[in-house]
């Protein structure tokens, strides 16, 4: 038997390294795959884009807000992994009723860098997962000295339109944020505040609007609408560069400096 203990305190206990794993993560479902875990993938969320082929050879269980629970348990999983802001209460209580569930609870590089070595323990990829933090480092250290003398520049980052939202504190996203030093005019507000979009320039006066890819799809045409509201630049981001805690981040310091560039 062994004991695990994930990122919200929860003890797992554990007979054997799972085989069948179930994850509702997509950034961890990336994370598994580059831990050479793929075989062991049995179902997913249908937002689990990356790789691009996984979907088409496994069962999709539903999204990471529903899930279809007579799928989940004719998987048959060993393990059904969640994260604490990605996945409801009620969807992990439910999952917790079928099979052992690992909650996963991140909001800086650290936390992301705990869980990677977390799941080498987990499943028996120690080694790979040693190895993946440390050139994670090696790039955050040397991104650190390429932004250190680059000046403070003001950023809303927005992630959802009508209502439009933006991230606030408490956010991976606003960690990665004040990472590249972009000072975020909402760093006082919570998680993911709705906001007045014609107040923008008196909630801080921005230089730079973000508009991400996701979880809201935003496009080229959004930014003329934006540059209406405001004379801040306005700019569409990769939000899984922004919010993807799993191996993304092995990409994510390289597209920091293209985008400061």
């Amino acid at each position: 038997m062994k004991i695990h203990q994930d990122q919200i305190g929860k003890i797992l206990a554990l007979k054997k390294t799972p085989q069948r794993i179930i994850c509702l993560v997509p950034s961890l479902t990336e994370l598994l795959v580059d831990l050479g875990l793929e075989s062991a993938i049995v179902g997913l969320t249908k937002f689990c884009v990356h790789p691009s082929h996984l979907k088409k050879n496994k069962t999709i269980i539903g999204g990471t807000k529903n899930i279809n629970i007579k799928k989940i348990k004719a998987l048959n999983p060993d393990i059904i992994l969640c994260n604490k802001e990605e996945n409801t209460k009620e969807i992990v209580a439910l999952c917790e009723q079928i099979v052992p569930t690992h909650v996963s609870d991140i909001f800086t590089i650290d936390d992301a860098l705990e869980l990677i070595n977390l799941y080498g323990e987990l499943f028996s990829r120690e080694v790979q997962a040693a190895k993946m933090v440390q050139e994670i480092k090696f790039k955050l250290v040397d991104f650190q000295q390429f932004i250190e003398n680059k000046e403070l520049k003001k950023i809303a980052y927005f992630i959802w339109k009508k209502p439009w939202m933006v991230a606030g504190n408490q956010t991976f996203i606003h960690h990665m944020l004040q990472l590249n030093k972009f000072d975020n005019i909402y760093k006082n507000r919570e998680r993911y505040p709705e906001i007045d979009i014609d107040n923008i320039a008196l909630e801080g006066d921005p230089d730079f609007l973000f508009l991400s890819s996701e979880p809201y799809p935003f496009k080229e045409n959004d930014i003329s609408e934006m540059e209406k509201l405001s004379n801040a630049r306005v700019i569409l981001v990769n939000g899984e560069m922004f919010s993807w805690y799993g191996s993304r981040l092995l990409k994510a310091f390289d597209y920091f400096k293209a985008l400061h560039q």
